[in-house]
């Protein structure tokens, strides 16, 4: 959020500011806004369930109204349209392209209510008379330095002997982004805001950039790989039926454990619909609007993430 009174000396407040893209944003902001003149950084863990989570946004808009904060730049997730539940393919699809959104599980569930309340504030009057301006940002996969599902799989791997198992098809397709990108948007997004509010005020936008379309074990690979793990098999080594039973037994033992511990296992009935779902975007909406372009190239982008794969290489041994 960027204080429009404060201008040309502008007050950003980051939630989530010590999770994985919040420090991103948090790091670029202080790079690359030279007008910024104070930094507020708010972070609460609190459990992804559905209420909790669509409380906490209505409290964040809530208060931009009575302190007068007039721009909300909200992160959504690609996951509030899809893959859904019934595993409808998305292929290079754009914010305006008909698909059925169908979730059960409570991420997408809750960030899609929190997306909608953010969406439906846009025009709310805040204190002072002004009108609040907000917009969405939906980005696909995020990956790159900090990226707790990539250091899983590396230790993963590093368990059974530097290998890894295919158990998705390669010709699954899904669209990832850097997080220097996602970051870079966002800065761009509240640059822009309060001379585009018109244009941008309820809208929303695909976070992507130039990096490759492969399966999620395939893209990983392109840092993982270099680090000494191979993928093994060329097709899945598991059957279908049978991961999907896996991840159920997965499910059922995290519903027994949660009282005792907190047991988050990579595989479960929704990573495995997700990664078994093509989704891919190609937009040029954010372009467009805002004059988005990466600001990290995909060779600079799988270099970094190299790097910090390594760095965890050397700390593991």
């Amino acid at each position: 959020m960027a204080d429009s009174a404060q201008v040309p000396t502008l007050v950003y407040l980051v939630t989530g500011g010590c999770g994985f893209l919040g420090e991103h944003i948090v790091r670029m902001l202080l790079e690359r806004e030279p007008r910024l003149r104070e930094l507020r950084v708010f972070d609460l863990h609190l459990s992804s369930w559905l209420e909790e989570l669509k409380a906490g946004t209505q409290n964040v808009i809530d208060a931009c109204v009575q302190t007068g904060t007039q721009y909300l730049v909200y992160t959504s997730s690609m996951e509030v349209v899809g893959p859904n539940i019934k595993g409808h393919p998305f292929y290079r699809g754009n914010e305006d392209t008909p698909y059925e959104a169908v979730h059960s599980h409570p991420y997408p569930c809750s960030k899609a209510l929190a997306e909608q309340l953010v969406l439906e504030a846009n025009g709310r009057k805040v204190n002072g008379g002004l009108p609040l301006v907000t917009c969405a940002l939906r980005p696909t996969g995020i990956y790159g330095e900090g990226h707790q599902v990539m250091r899983d799989f590396y230790y993963q791997g590093l368990r059974f002997g530097g290998r890894l198992f295919r158990a998705v098809p390669a010709s699954v397709e899904h669209g990832r982004v850097y997080v220097g990108n996602v970051a870079w948007m966002h800065i761009l997004v509240a640059r822009e805001l309060e001379q585009r509010a018109a244009l941008m005020g309820g809208q929303v936008y695909f976070c992507y950039d130039k990096s490759p379309y492969k399966s999620y074990e395939d893209f990983n690979m392109e840092f993982l790989s270099p680090c000494g793990l191979r993928l093994i098999g060329a097709h899945p080594l598991l059957p279908y039926w049978l991961l999907v039973l896996l991840a159920t037994l997965n499910a059922l033992l995290q519903w027994l454990l949660r009282p005792l511990v907190l047991y988050t296992p990579l595989l479960n009935p929704y990573t495995l619909a997700m990664a078994n779902t093509t989704f891919t975007v190609s937009t040029n909406k954010a372009q467009r609007h805002f004059g988005y372009k990466p600001l990290f190239s995909w060779e600079e982008s799988r270099t970094r993430t190299i790097q910090w794969v390594q760095a965890m290489e050397g700390s593991a041994r």
